[in-house]
């Protein structure tokens, strides 16, 4: 999924998202608004995980909800 597509889909992928990074609050999520770099680097500081770590989880879920 790339950035257009994430943003054009942003309101239905956020309530999904919630679900996946819980820990990320909403002002996160304000500042993230589709960037996937952004969302990347977010759940990697909230998280305390590897870069690769966060980045392989955003794309485990650009596939799972790919098709939204």
């Amino acid at each position: 999924m790339n950035t257009d597509q994430i943003k054009g889909n942003w309101k239905q992928l956020i309530g999904k998202a919630k679900e996946k990074w819980g820990q990320l609050t909403d002002d996160d999520w304000r500042i993230v608004e589709g960037q996937r770099d952004q969302l990347v680097g977010r759940i990697q500081e909230r998280y305390g995980i590897a870069r690769d770590e966060a980045q392989r989880q955003v794309d485990e879920f650009d596939k799972s909800y790919d098709k939204i």
